[in-house]
């Protein structure tokens, strides 16, 4: 597999979350919040892999589009648990960050997919 900086921020990020679901689970008992933040932040990595075997063009824009997505479900858990205390504010602006750098690729990638796909497929 060819490196890709998308595929590899958001494996990356993935990891991050993981840990940091881990420590607030560990250090405050709250597993609803987090368990809601480690299935959408985990989701979105997968989905960039999963697009990679994407069988056609319109699955490739599906799989990157409910990336797209779940990095805003993410974002949305991410400040809610900041809100309330259970994230620091540091680890809450690099999170923030990285995931606002994930979204960012995204939308290019899905419209210069659309923009591409559209000159040999005009039903996408």
């Amino acid at each position: 597999m060819s490196p890709s900086p998308l595929r590899d921020n958001s494996k990356q990020f993935a990891k991050q979350i993981v840990l940091l679901c881990r420590e607030i689970k560990t250090s405050h008992r709250e597993s609803v919040l987090t368990n809601q933040l480690l299935r959408s932040g985990t989701s979105i990595g997968a989905n960039i892999h999963e697009a990679q075997y994407a069988q056609g063009a319109k699955d490739f824009l599906s799989k990157l589009e409910i990336s797209l997505k779940e990095c805003h479900e993410t974002e949305y858990w991410l400040e809610l648990l900041y809100e309330t205390g259970y994230i620091p504010d540091d680890q809450y602006k690099s999170l923030l960050t990285l995931c606002g750098t994930i979204r960012r690729m995204l939308i290019a990638s899905i419209t210069t997919k659309k923009q591409n796909t559209q000159n040999t497929d005009p039903s996408i």
